[in-house]
């Protein structure tokens, strides 16, 4: 019986060294492929990066690992995922990471089955805590939870937008006052058939109190114009063409130039605002010609560095709010940074990703006009 009792002290110390010593392990071997990973990407020496918005930031990368060269191509998240696309049927395979809207990554490349897993390329244990993210979890928008990686926490004021001159925004207490007819034939929007609109349209098409009605109504029955030209809608409502401006993204630009523009905070409004993912959602299209250097940007990116200096270099104007909540906040306005005890309306639900019904429903009214 002695013999017994002293053989289970003996096992469960054993047991106990062990789980104290599991996690000394795990780092140890995380440090291991961390350090085999960017050897590895100093000798591909290139990481292939397709960016919309937030190409500044990857001054601060080459800083950080001079040996690894950023070859870099920008556009709309729908451009550069359609140039993948049409790269991938020339038996090309060109691109390591793909940063843009959720919509472009879910619609285009998840749709294609162009994109590996991302979370097996975490390799930082900075990165790999989910307690350092917002909602204490990481913030992957595709269904199954593993290609786009949201690294943004926006407010979004569903890219809304007024001529300062034109409107009193105070008249504004809830998304259908858009409807009011005094509006009618002074309101530009982006073309709500292109993802660049796609979280937009999303937070109108399900919210509970808007839905597929405000959607019919609004883009078809206040005779809208349309364009597929940021900076053209943001001119055309600084000089007083259009009142209202759905899609505009360098309204901060011309605000801060001294034009009589800015945003509806619809946070405010009766239905309340969104909470996107903006354009920071990140993926790893498959056949990368780089993995490896595309992992040490990727885990570079996200970790607690890559998104201060996200914060900081990403866009001037209108700097975005990390997802990341273990770094400061002092880069960004306040209005681009969620506000407690407001209603939000997040827009980055999974199933909420496929845009086709929506595409469909618009479609429809913009061919009845």
């Amino acid at each position: 019986m002695k013999n017994r009792t002293i053989f289970m002290k003996a096992l469960l110390l054993g047991m106990s060294l062990c789980i104290l010593a599991a996690p000394a392990l795990a780092q140890s071997d995380r440090t291991k492929e961390w350090e085999a990973t960017l050897q590895a990407a100093k000798k591909e020496g290139q990481v292939s990066i397709y960016i919309y918005r937030y190409e500044a930031l990857i001054e601060a990368f080459k800083k950080d690992y001079p040996e690894i060269k950023p070859s870099v191509v920008t556009g709309t998240g729908s451009q550069l995922g359609k140039r993948i696309v049409a790269e991938r049927r020339a038996e090309k395979y060109l691109v390591d990471v793909f940063s843009a809207g959720p919509n472009s990554a879910f619609n285009i490349l998840y749709k294609g089955k162009t994109l590996d897993p991302l979370k097996p390329a975490f390799i930082l244990p900075e990165v790999l805590d989910e307690s350092k993210w917002y909602g204490g979890r990481h913030g992957f928008i595709d269904p199954e939870g593993k290609y786009i990686f949201g690294y943004l926490a926006n407010p979004s004021s569903a890219q809304l937008y007024y001529n300062s001159s034109l409107l009193n925004p105070k008249e504004f207490k809830s998304h259908w006052d858009l409807l009011n007819p005094k509006w009618k034939g002074k309101i530009v929007s982006l073309d709500p058939r292109l993802t660049g609109l796609g979280q937009t349209m999303q937070f109108f098409y399900y919210h509970p109190e808007l839905g597929p009605e405000f959607v019919k109504k609004f883009f078809g029955g206040m005779d809208m114009a349309f364009s597929r030209e940021f900076r053209q809608m943001t001119d055309w409502m600084a000089q007083g063409k259009f009142a209202v401006c759905i899609g505009c993204k360098d309204t901060e630009r011309a605000k801060n130039q001294g034009l009589p523009v800015d945003s509806f905070d619809n946070s405010l409004w009766k239905e309340g605002g969104a909470f996107s993912t903006g354009g920071g959602s990140l993926s790893l299209p498959n056949r990368a010609p780089h993995p490896n250097a595309a992992k040490v940007f990727i885990n570079w990116l996200l970790s607690r560095k890559g998104q201060i200096a996200m914060q900081k270099l990403a866009d001037r104007d209108d700097p975005p709010s990390s997802r990341r909540i273990d770094i400061p906040k002092d880069d960004v306005p306040l209005d681009n940074r969620l506000v407690e005890g407001r209603r939000y309306l997040d827009v980055g639900r999974p199933e909420w990703q496929d845009l086709t019904p929506i595409f469909q429903l618009v479609k429809e009214v913009m061919a009845g006009k």
